[in-house]
């Protein structure tokens, strides 16, 4: 089983907020995650974030793959695979 860190889009139209969640890579986008690690809000300035270090450490260090837009995220988190 693949297993991703990626985005899930909440939110209302026009006004997306999105979680950082763990998944397998074959579920849906907005579908089954395993576990939720923080959240993304681009409509702030600066945009926010939030991670719960220890469990996106814990994922990364057990096989999880980020997306590329996730992986831009943890870096800004100061989260390093």
């Amino acid at each position: 089983m693949a297993v991703k860190i990626r985005l899930r889009r909440m939110g209302r139209k026009k006004a997306p907020f999105y979680r950082i969640v763990v998944a397998d890579s074959r579920s849906p986008r907005d579908g089954r995650v395993i576990e939720e690690i923080g959240t993304y809000d681009p409509k702030t300035e600066p945009s926010t974030v939030h991670v719960n270090e220890e469990l996106a450490k814990k994922w990364l260090a057990n096989g999880a793959q980020p997306t590329e837009v996730v992986a831009k995220i943890l870096k800004i988190a100061g989260i390093e695979k």
